[in-house]
């Protein structure tokens, strides 16, 4: 296995993820059961993809890294969809705020030695 997959997989649940986290925000005229149930139907595909890229992404990145890394494609992946699907444009706090949490991916990946 390379250490590229892991980073595909996150990439592919987190797209999965921010669709059951926040799609349902189009949707505020249906039951919220509704869409409790729809946002758990699609975190199972998140969790297909997540759970094997953190079985295999282990295999060469540490724990810690493997959770930075998910933020920060969480935060690619959800600046993308919230500009996209939401129509929201991010302000320069939000860029600032997003920024600050990939300084984080320096700082775990980073060796110190």
């Amino acid at each position: 296995m390379k250490p590229l997959y892991p980073v595909i997989l996150l990439t592919i649940s987190n797209i999965f993820m921010t669709f059951a986290w926040y799609g349902h925000l189009k949707f505020k005229s249906t039951a919220l059961w509704t869409v409790v149930l729809a946002s758990w139907g699609i975190a199972f595909f998140e969790y297909c993809f997540q759970v094997p890229a953190n079985r295999i992404g282990h295999e060469f990145f540490t724990a810690p890294q493997l959770k930075i890394m998910q933020e920060a494609i969480t935060i690619l992946v959800f600046s993308i969809f919230s500009a996209l699907y939401l129509k929201e444009t991010l302000r320069w706090n939000d860029i600032v705020g997003f920024i600050l949490i990939l300084l984080a991916v320096f700082f775990v990946f980073k060796k110190w030695d």
